[in-house]
């Protein structure tokens, strides 16, 4: 779910790919009704592990195995652990995990576009001092 929110949400932040510690092999058809009635695109989601390629590539990893991030990886100083409840086996609990995740995924891009905007007031600040 958090791919498909954040590919159209957040496109302009963020640069998602979705892998899992355990994957199940395929998206639940729960999830992806759930994306639907919510008006977001499937296409392209899949359930794969984490490669290690992908795992250098992120800048950030978002973490909602449940499991703390000391716990569930190696190196966890680019994990960021989201306490969101797996509905996976009761349909009753897919949209309140959809708006949980797009809860997260919202505060995540605009986190990042603050520190976008920082970052690019330190530049400018500093360009004008190296004149």
């Amino acid at each position: 779910m958090a791919e498909a929110i954040a590919r159209k949400d957040a496109a302009g932040e963020i640069e998602p790919s979705s892998a899992g510690l355990a994957p199940l092999g395929f998206v639940a058809e729960m999830t992806i009704k759930t994306l639907r009635r919510n008006g977001y695109p499937v296409e392209g989601l899949g359930s794969k592990p984490i490669l290690r390629e992908a795992w250098e590539a992120a800048d950030i990893v978002i973490n909602m195995s449940g499991r703390a991030r000391e716990l569930a990886f190696r190196e966890y100083a680019r994990v960021e652990d989201w306490d969101i409840e797996d509905p996976y086996g009761d349909p009753e609990k897919y949209q309140g995990t959809f708006e949980a995740i797009h809860r997260h995924v919202a505060e995540l891009a605009e986190k990042l576009r603050r520190t976008a905007v920082m970052r690019s007031r330190r530049e400018t600040q500093s360009e004008k001092s190296n004149r």
